[in-house]
């Protein structure tokens, strides 16, 4: 069972509401949850009530191998949490980087529309 840190919606229509949860990789996103870590509100004005989350739980499920997705990660990053998956992606970002510059291409998205590869209004 490979368990993911990852985020369920709740709340009402136009008023988000998350709860950060550990769960089962393969259930839906809505699923069935091993336990709640936290929760997190993006209209909250107050940047420390924004993120609650119970460090120790999440540094457990971090050490078990618990896999965060991308929109936890930053969350987790800025409470200053962090493990091999999240400094293993940001090396292989770095690396796609580099290359990219070496080879002279867009590698960001206000890259690709300066270059006139993407319209400027950012859709594809």
């Amino acid at each position: 069972m490979s368990v993911r840190i990852r985020m369920t919606r709740m709340g009402r229509r136009h008023r988000p509401f998350f709860r950060i949860n550990a769960v089962d990789g393969r259930t839906p996103r809505d699923g069935r949850i091993i336990e709640k870590l936290g929760h997190y509100d993006p209209l909250e004005q107050d940047p420390d009530k924004q993120v609650v989350l119970d460090k120790d739980k999440t540094a457990a499920w971090l050490a078990k191998g618990a896999v965060p997705s991308d929109r936890v990660i930053p969350i987790l990053k800025r409470l200053g949490l962090s493990c091999a998956y999240m400094e293993q992606k940001e090396q292989r970002r770095a690396r796609a980087r580099q290359i990219a510059r070496k080879l002279k291409k867009p590698f960001t998205k206000a890259e690709r529309i300066t270059a006139g590869h993407l319209p400027a209004d950012g859709s594809k």
